[in-house]
């Protein structure tokens, strides 16, 4: 039987292949009528209160993370610049590609994955089943999974328990401030690299990827003449760009396409970068094998032969960081 012509397999395969892309895309990264990639919100909103339904104490609240998230790793970092580790215990969820959401490696609450979490905590419910998860071990129920907000509470709700109380994240003198840059950095960095990465058009990528660098080259600009976002102290601005920043080199340059630049190869962010990463406790919440397993592993669409590069080597990150000396 005579094989087919290689041109009409090739078109053949390439109309059936996008076909089948465009579909897993739509899917995993829900995005516009032109191809911009569209984060969902989050729906669980409840803040920890002496006065609210969820008091603070410590022992009853468990993060729900899955550690090659940077979103997750957020809730991390603040966990141990705080110092919450035994007030705030944590549950590490590892990423399904046959089933397309996270589980458990161990049943919890009866529940194998963690959209099954979500459907017990509140019944019915049809949405995303993201991490991370504040959950409350006392009533069974999902505080909060908007990490935004986990970080807010994590850095002010249990000072009490927490063995740095003095590590104030977000102090009301900056928080203008604070506020500025996480607006900034979250709509062209944070989820920057994934609107390059989901983008389903050229048009949409070449937005993304030009706002992306753009960003990143005015952060390197201003860290010229300082160690933090905010001057002298890190904040939760810097909490949220690090996971992005930790992250990029290994997976965003490659699998999502930001390749204009890597972070080590600024003069100033690459500094930075170690920097944070340097930070008491940060390092033990930096699992980059984790990453690279969660990224090129279970995004089919983007990396279908779901083979996972053996590098790069990150021990520069632990090189030491020299004074500024342009203050």
């Amino acid at each position: 039987m005579a094989g087919l012509p290689p041109g009409l397999l090739i078109r053949t395969a390439k109309q059936i292949w996008t076909a089948l892309w465009q579909t897993m895309m739509g899917q995993m990264a829900p995005s516009s009528k032109s191809g911009d990639y569209q984060r969902p919100e989050s729906e669980f909103r409840q803040w920890i209160q002496p006065d609210g339904t969820c008091p603070p104490a410590a022992g009853r609240y468990q993060l729900i993370v899955g550690m090659g998230c940077p979103w997750a790793h957020r809730t991390l970092v603040t966990r141990a610049l705080k110092g919450l580790e035994e007030a705030i215990s944590v549950l590490p969820v590892v990423p399904s590609p046959d089933e397309g959401c996270w589980v458990f490696e161990t049943p919890f609450r009866g529940c194998r994955t963690l959209p099954e979490l979500y459907r017990q905590a509140q019944p019915g419910y049809k949405g995303r089943a993201t991490v991370p998860v504040l959950w409350d071990t006392q009533t069974a129920s999902i505080v909060n999974n908007e990490s935004a907000e986990i970080i807010v509470i994590l850095n002010e709700a249990f000072n009490e328990w927490a063995t740095h109380p003095e590590v104030d994240l977000y102090p009301d003198a900056l928080k203008a401030e604070i506020d500025q840059w996480n607006d900034c950095t979250y709509q062209a960095v944070n989820n920057g690299v994934y609107r390059c990465g989901f983008a389903q058009t050229q048009a949409a990528y070449d937005r993304a990827v030009t706002e992306l660098f753009d960003a990143l080259d005015a952060i390197d600009q201003t860290l010229g003449d300082r160690p933090y976002l905010c001057g002298d102290r890190v904040t939760l601005a810097d909490v949220r760009l690090f996971t992005t920043l930790f992250r990029f080199d290994v997976v965003y340059y490659s699998l999502f396409k930001c390749n204009r630049r890597r972070i080590q190869d600024y003069a100033h962010l690459g500094p930075y970068l170690r920097r944070l990463y340097q930070l008491p406790g940060v390092a033990e919440t930096c699992d980059i094998e984790a990453v690279k397993r969660d990224y090129y592993g279970n995004l089919f669409p983007l990396n279908p032969g779901g083979i996972i590069p053996s590098g790069p080597d990150l021990e520069y990150l632990k090189a030491p960081v020299a004074a500024l000396v342009n203050r």
